[in-house]
């Protein structure tokens, strides 16, 4: 599969996954579980259900301090996107303009803006982790 689909596949699972622990998660649900049922009647429910299911695992996943069932969460839906997006390569059309909905400012981490982290303090031999989507990091 190419690298843009990918990228398409992984950037909507990222936002699935998000939108699963905020207010506006019906709307998320409804809209992702349309966009897997491609219009097929009954399956919607179906997806929803599943992704009721999903958001129940990575609530109780946060719950218990669980990364790796967290990451599980995510790896899932990201493979069911790109197996998704690898059927029908209409659906990238359709998952792009899903995630200007759900992403206000850009898809497939468009959104653009510099962040800065500063260390202070009395910081020896520790671990800093940054996530996300890392650009140009610069020492200085």
């Amino acid at each position: 599969m190419d690298a843009e689909l990918t990228a398409l596949a992984a950037a909507g699972a990222t936002a699935l996954v998000q939108g699963m622990v905020t207010d506006g998660w019906g709307q998320v649900r409804d809209r992702v579980a349309g966009f897997f049922s491609r219009g097929r009647a009954g399956d919607e429910d179906v997806v929803a259900g599943e992704l009721e299911e999903a958001r129940a695992e990575l609530a109780a996943a946060r719950d218990s301090s669980d990364a790796e069932a967290e990451a599980d969460v995510l790896a899932e839906w990201r493979g069911r996107m790109r197996r998704t997006l690898r059927a029908d390569p209409v659906a990238a059309a359709e998952l792009r303009s899903l995630l200007d909905e759900l992403m206000p400012g850009g898809s497939e981490g468009e959104r653009r803006g510099d962040v800065y982290n500063n260390l202070s303090g009395n910081v020896h031999g520790g671990i800093v982790i940054q996530s996300g989507s890392i650009g140009e990091v610069r020492n200085g």
